[in-house]
């Protein structure tokens, strides 16, 4: 069963207004330890994200009141964000969200893809944040109980065959036999699909492999 975001997220909305200031969203980020905070409207939707980053271009930019006509975009951007002083010029537009019943893998790869430490989480219906998904709560999913893991893993085996599992901390390693080469690799593809599985090693026998392709004869 695939996990999702409603399982791992935290139930409290990091979140500041849009005209938090400056002090403001270091105090929440000190507070809740965390590196970035959501920005929020009137409805508490998400409309933006102010990180660390964000907030540290004010110490590293020496001439943030000055604007060259030389300036790239990106170079233009990092001084407006130097020299802003409240959330709403501050944050990064629009906020990347996901919903509490998104898959925590689709998450995660948001997260990679997007270079984010966490992601608002909103209501569907309302658009309204009701939580937030860092990335310390997606690694949670390779601490699972073992019975639980290896019911989900079990979950998988095809009906016929006979195959043994074992787990080891996270590593699931099958053996038994196969008809075709193409149903262990299958097999081995669904087994690493399972949230918390960290390696598949198969040890499976094969009557035909199916994925060589030979010559035809002349």
């Amino acid at each position: 069963m695939a996990i999702e975001v409603k399982d791992l997220m935290g139930r409290v909305a990091i979140a500041v207004r849009q005209d938090a200031s400056f002090a403001d969203i270091v105090a929440a980020m000190r507070r809740f330890a965390v590196g970035a905070v959501t920005v929020i409207d009137a409805e508490r939707r998400p409309v933006g994200v102010v990180t660390a980053d964000d907030l540290l271009m004010k110490e590293t930019d020496p001439v943030r009141h000055s604007i060259s006509i030389y300036e790239s975009r990106r170079q233009r951007a990092e001084h407006e964000k130097a020299a802003a002083v409240t959330a709403a010029r501050l944050m990064t537009s629009p906020a990347i969200t996901v919903a509490p019943r998104d898959p925590v893998r689709v998450a995660a790869r948001l997260m990679h893809d997007r270079h984010i430490k966490q992601l608002p989480v909103v209501d569907p219906d309302t658009g309204r944040i009701v939580g937030t998904l860092h990335q310390r709560d997606v690694l949670r999913v390779f601490t699972r109980p073992g019975e639980e893991l290896a019911a989900d893993v079990r979950a998988m085996l095809p009906e016929r065959g006979a195959y043994t599992v074992e787990i080891d901390r996270g590593v699931v390693r099958v053996a038994g036999a196969a008809e075709r080469r193409s149903q262990v690799i299958a097999l081995v593809e669904r087994l690493r699909a399972v949230e918390g599985v960290i390696d598949v090693v198969a040890d499976v026998r094969c009557d035909v492999d199916d994925l060589v392709a030979m010559p035809p004869l002349l």
